[in-house]
């Protein structure tokens, strides 16, 4: 059973007295749970399961643990109307009004393939809510690596969600996604952030949207396993570079301990690292879990 935190016996006596719910902005229905499995859930598919909760921490949390008690196979897909704990890399918070995103983490076994390729799944992630949203939203979302998804909002870059993976055990790994499709300018948590809807979405209806992105997540995951992870065979590293924000760009890569360099972003490697070309001729690869933080130089 997944962990809910509300039932709707709750959000209608919140309604009733004023107090909000799941009705309360009708600018943002709640997700429809069965239409969405019977989209995505059949005989033969990658999806096993779907859970759709009011609200809870992090999904990331949740899913990891019910992969730690056995309790979630792979394919398994929880999503919360509202997170109170999100996260983001390096434990950063991430917060959104209720029903105003889409908040979500999957659980993938990527048995056969070597755990060094593992750390493609963020890139992969990204490859697959880009290549979903486009279809979907005809919104056109760049990355900027390792896990940051952008989109253009008055001429300017702005962060519309991000990516989180997380160990499962030995043999397993949750992927989380959020993604701001209606927030709204008044309620940006900081200016350079975005939304889809702000980004001129051709629809900001969260059911279809999910659909896509998770449709296209199996795709790039199944060609990827397929590869036994190599992202360079199955396309997915040369796809990355295509929809890169942060190739081709001079950049500051802050490392722990006040360490920094900075050069132009040139390649992602076989590893899914970023190399950067230095002043000292030198090319640098950084990794993920080694950045603090990546910023224009």
């Amino acid at each position: 059973m997944m962990p809910r935190d509300a039932s709707d016996a709750n959000d209608r006596s919140n309604d009733a007295a004023g107090g909000g719910g799941r009705w309360s902005d009708l600018d943002r229905p709640p997700l429809n749970a069965a239409t969405l499995r019977s989209g995505l859930l059949r005989e033969g598919g990658f999806w096993s399961g779907i859970e759709v909760v009011q609200r809870t921490g992090s999904t990331n949390s949740d899913l990891v643990a019910l992969a730690a008690a056995g309790s979630a196979a792979e394919g398994t897909v929880l999503v919360a109307e509202e997170q109170n704990a999100g996260r983001g890399r390096l434990d950063r918070t991430w917060t959104a009004p209720a029903r105003s995103g889409l908040f979500f983490s999957v659980l993938l076994e990527p048995a056969g393939v070597p755990v060094a390729r593992w750390g493609w799944l963020p890139l992969l992630a990204g490859v697959a809510v880009a290549t979903g949203l486009a279809r979907a939203a005809g919104v056109d979302t760049a990355l900027k690596w390792p896990n940051d998804l952008l989109v253009s909002v008055g001429g300017e870059e702005r962060k519309a969600g991000g990516i989180l993976a997380e160990r499962a055990g030995e043999a397993a790994v949750v992927v989380g996604i959020g993604i701001n499709v209606t927030l709204r300018e008044d309620e940006l948590p900081v200016p350079m952030a975005g939304s889809l809807a702000l980004a001129g979405a051709r629809t900001t209806d969260r059911d279809p949207l999910l659909r896509a992105v998770l449709r296209s997540l199996a795709d790039w995951y199944s060609r990827w396993r397929a590869a036994d992870g190599d992202p360079a065979a199955c396309g997915l590293q040369e796809t990355y570079a295509a929809g890169s924000a942060t190739l081709g760009r001079l950049v500051r890569a802050d490392l722990p301990g006040d360490r920094s360099i900075t050069g132009e972003a040139v390649a992602i490697d076989g590893d899914g690292r970023l190399v950067l070309a230095t002043d000292e001729g030198v090319q640098e690869p950084v990794g993920a879990g080694d950045v603090v933080h990546l910023r224009p130089a």
